[in-house]
């Protein structure tokens, strides 16, 4: 039985909001190392619950305090094939990291002010996900990778097809995970290289594969993205992105910039007029750069009233 010394348990934060009409992400930069996640270490002894040690840490480390926050996945599964956990304690990988992720949303992406933090956008670290303006050229160039991996196993192809809407299949949004994970075990995503002491071997695909973060951050991202698609069906998760008053514009385009996909501008609002969720406030917004645009709230008292669901995503197809 493994000593409880030598694990450790590792908290990091998945912090969204949106910007310029697009899903962004608060990023750290440690001692000049990849991008991460703001994240930290659990002390059993200095702290009472994993939330109120995350919430410590990402204040820490970057002086932004959170709002919403969900408990994501714990990943922690011994010779798991995917990216390595590492606290960047010092310690050479001899202690097994158990790591904890968690997924909050905020109404604005606030300037921190703290060294080596800053907002991305996804699309940096995923950009085969962002379909919002057609298929995405980063597929077309992962595409023939993907099939030299296959090779003649009927079953990497299929898994390959299924995921990256090869030969026609169609494109689910909510398997960034299981997407991610395939180019790890595939050799393609850079972090594979890296976690088996292996020279890069497919720096032409940099751009389309996206950017490489420290430890199992990542995965921990792509994580998020997948829950936070799906959620968006069920439950209303995306007005704790909106500001008290919105358009149906801005409404419609966060929506997109989380799922990646673009949406039915008609039925999308025939949508959101049959849920109920939001109402206008009678006040027109001048700053949309054309034609002034009625302001809308999220009636937030039906969270108490009766249940609510998500959002209906209408695609817009070709």
């Amino acid at each position: 039985m493994e000593a409880a010394a030598g694990v450790v348990i590792g908290l990091s934060a998945v912090v969204v909001a949106i910007r310029d009409g697009d899903a962004v992400v608060l990023t750290v930069r440690p001692r000049g190392q990849l991008a991460g996640l703001p994240f930290g270490p659990f002390d059993p002894g200095g702290h009472r619950t994993f939330e109120l040690a995350l919430r410590a840490f990402v204040t820490a480390q970057t002086r932004f305090d959170l709002g919403y926050v969900e408990q994501l996945y714990t990943f922690g599964d011994k010779g798991r094939d995917a990216p390595l956990a590492d606290l960047g304690d010092g310690d050479g990988g001899a202690k097994r990291v158990i790591s904890v992720g968690y997924l909050a949303l905020t109404p604005q992406a606030v300037d921190t002010d703290a060294p080596d933090t800053a907002w991305a956008a996804w699309s940096r670290f995923f950009p085969y996900e962002d379909w919002r303006e057609g298929r995405p050229a980063a597929l077309a160039a992962i595409e023939p990778a993907l099939r030299d991996w296959a090779g003649s196993s009927p079953e990497h192809l299929a898994r390959a097809r299924l995921l990256f809407a090869l030969d026609g299949s169609p494109w689910n949004e909510e398997r960034v995970l299981e997407r991610y994970e395939l180019l790890y075990e595939a050799g393609l995503a850079p972090e594979a290289s890296r976690d088996r002491g292996e020279a890069a071997e497919h720096e032409a695909l940099a751009a389309a594969l996206g950017e490489p973060m420290i430890s199992d951050h990542r995965r921990i991202l792509a994580t998020a993205l997948s829950r936070l698609r799906g959620k968006l069906k069920y439950r209303p998760v995306v007005f704790e992105l909106m500001p008290e008053a919105f358009t149906l514009s801005a409404l419609q385009r966060a929506v997109e910039a989380i799922a990646g996909v673009p949406l039915h501008k008609q039925n999308f609002r025939r949508a959101l007029e049959r849920a109920e969720l939001v109402e206008g406030l009678g006040r027109l917004d001048a700053d949309t750069g054309g034609r002034p645009a009625e302001l809308h709230r999220f009636r937030r008292e039906l969270l108490s009233a009766r249940p609510v669901s998500g959002l209906s995503l209408p695609l817009l197809r070709d």
